[in-house]
């Protein structure tokens, strides 16, 4: 009997044992992959566009396959500062950064010791990379155009902020440098010079394409180019890297070191420097091309997934660093496309245009397909999702403003009040909080293509709107004077989210208060 009743407590314990190890290994860390586009508008993806002029299948795939958040934001109406929160789940204009964008040469906006998705990865147990495009600055060896030491390594950049590996470009197709960079190193020194070639279609009107010239060339938009870089090739060769990457990457994958890709892409931003391959192959001109393109790499990315086994547990989160270029017009007047949609505005704009962009997950292993959710939601919000999703508890002192989205991800019977409020922010550094229905625009002036006229007779108070977004989301009724209680509760809300260096709870964190002409209302 004493055998018998010893045998089955050693039975049980093993299949508790077992149990136990059954139930660690079913929740296996995923791999996750950021694709970022850059200019890219709420319509400029033909599954959220019935009437878009030209196709994304492979967008599409993520969309039918996974989740779209359609109130989903950048938390910039313009570049860096939008790939600044993205990465540390923090608003930019916390920083030194108050308004418009950085170049590709000087101090990386993301501070020493901070946080960001990458490094947070790379501490539990992530391999991570990133390929694309970086634009939070980096520090070269000389400067531009005097005492440049191309072949010493640069510094501050994305192997000093998480990322394992780096292959991608300092900062836009436009400005900047052009030259690949790879870890800390650059690939092929830029001793050519090139600026903008005009061609003739409007707003697609130029280039940086070869040839080059040796000497910088009289008056000013001279930027510094490597002899082997070419435009046409570039959304070409970061496919190519990141299918490498992935394929690498696969065989640790699978043996319980997943990876973290960030592909931040340099598509559809000016110039349209499309393949050659996609040339004249859609019915919206160049941006039309360039999109058909930029679709293709990312399925190139996607079949990648596939073809080494890794889809069903790879959370790919697509999103762009803000709304359509100014060419929106252009491609709505002439070929009846709309990127922003039915929002005003557009990049650069407090308005939804500015702001409001492709929002999309999917992830097969844990979201159920073909979901829509309408909650208010931003790209800062990416860091404590991630967190939440591999059990780690963030520190007080990273990702002021960023809630996590894991309950949405995984069930429709979520608390729809999972986040606080959204702000808003304009290329000229204006301000607009977002809660619930209801906006309120700070400052009137958004420095974008649209420029309203005061509509109230008062200039101390024209510069305020409020919008009822849920009547009215193309924010064509100001509603200013009428709900004057609810002027004042955002007010109050914005203030506090400013002043106490957070937006989550918390302890109120350190933020640099310096130049700060934009936030009138405090002042």
């Amino acid at each position: 009997m004493k055998c018998s009743i010893k045998s089955l407590v050693i039975s049980s314990l093993i299949l508790l044992m077992f149990a136990s190890c059954n139930s660690e290994n079913q929740f296996q860390k995923p791999n996750i992959i950021i694709i970022y586009t850059d200019d890219q508008g709420s319509g400029d993806v033909s599954a959220l566009n019935p009437n878009a002029k030209f196709t994304t299948p492979n967008i599409d795939r993520l969309v039918k396959e996974g989740i779209v958040f359609t109130d989903g934001h950048s938390s910039d109406a313009v570049c860096t500062p939008s790939r600044y929160s993205l990465l540390t789940g923090r608003y930019s204009w916390r920083t030194s950064l108050k308004r418009g964008v950085l170049g590709a040469d000087g101090s990386c906006l993301i501070e020493k010791e901070r946080m960001t998705i990458a490094s947070l990865l790379q501490n539990n147990g992530y391999n991570t990379a990133m390929v694309g495009k970086w634009h939070l600055q980096m520090e070269f060896e000389g400067e531009v155009g005097r005492n440049r030491n191309w072949h010493k390594p640069f510094t501050d950049g994305p192997t000093e902020k998480g990322f394992d590996y780096f292959f991608g470009i300092p900062a836009s197709m436009n400005y900047g440098v052009l030259a690949y960079l790879e870890n800390d190193m650059v690939i092929d020194a830029p001793s050519m010079w090139t600026r903008k070639k005009h061609i003739k279609e409007p707003y697609t009107d130029y280039r940086m394409t070869p040839p080059y010239n040796i000497e910088k060339g009289e008056g000013s938009g001279w930027i510094e180019v490597a002899p082997s870089f070419n435009d046409e090739l570039v959304l070409e060769t970061f496919a190519k890297k990141a299918v490498e990457y992935i394929s690498s990457s696969a065989e640790d994958a699978k043996n319980g070191k997943p990876f973290f890709l960030y592909l931040p892409l340099t598509s559809p931003h000016l110039p349209h420097c499309t393949h050659p391959d996609f040339q004249g192959r859609s019915n919206c001109g160049k941006y039309g091309d360039f999109m058909e393109e930029t679709d293709f790499r990312i399925g190139q990315v996607l079949n990648a997934l596939a073809d080494n086994g890794l889809e069903e547990n790879t959370l790919v989160i697509f999103s762009s660093d803000n709304g359509a270029e100014v060419n929106y017009l252009y491609q709505r007047d002439t070929y009846n496309h709309y990127s922003s949609m039915n929002f005003k505005g557009g990049k650069r704009d407090i308005y939804e245009g500015g702001h409001r962009v492709p929002f999309i997950m999917r992830w097969p292993k844990a979201i159920k397909a073909g979901r829509k959710i309408d909650v208010t939601v931003c790209q800062t919000d990416y860091l404590a999702t991630i967190a939440d999703i591999i059990g780690v508890e963030i520190p007080d002192n990273a990702a002021e403003d960023s809630y996590t989205l894991y309950p949405a991800l995984k069930d429709d019977n979520f608390d729809k009040n999972l986040r606080g409020a959204v702000i808003h922010h304009s290329h000229e550094g204006y301000f607009a909080i977002r809660d619930g229905r209801w906006k309120l625009n700070m400052l009137r002036g958004s420095g974008g293509s649209l420029k309203p006229k005061l509509i109230t007779p008062k200039d101390d108070e024209a510069i305020y709107e409020l919008y009822n977004l849920d009547d009215d989301p193309g924010e064509t009724t100001n509603l200013y004077f009428e709900h004057p209680e609810i002027v004042k509760k955002l007010t109050q809300e914005i203030t506090k989210i400013i002043k106490e260096g957070r937006s989550t709870p918390g302890t109120p964190q350190y933020y640099v208060k310096d130049n700060w002409n934009q936030i009138a209302w405090m002042n």
